[in-house]
C-alpha cells in the first residue's frame, strides 16, 4: 500500500512473510527476474506494488511463476 503517496519498501523478511514463501524461493524468483528487487548493502529491498504484481502473475505446475490469461 502507499503511504503519503509513496510505495512501501519491504525488506527480505517482510517480503517473505507477505508472500508466504520460503527465503530460497524468494531469492530464486529475484535471480530469475520474476521479482524486481534492489540490492542494498547486505540485503534486498522490494516495493510492495512489485510483490502484488508478482502475486497476480500466477504459477505453473513446475513451480515457476508466469502470467495467467
Amino acid at each position: 500500500m502507499e503511504r503519503n503517496g509513496h510505495d512501501e519498501v519491504l525488506t527480505t523478511r517482510e517480503a517473505v512473510r507477505y508472500l508466504k514463501i520460503s527465503r530460497p524461493t524468494y531469492f530464486k524468483c529475484i535471480r530469475l527476474g520474476r521479482i524486481n528487487a534492489t540490492k542494498v548493502g547486505n540485503g534486498w529491498r522490494v516495493l510492495r506494488s512489485e510483490l502484488n504484481r508478482f502475486l497476480k502473475s500466477g504459477c505453473r505446475n513446475d513451480g515457476a511463476w508466469e502470467r495467467r490469461e
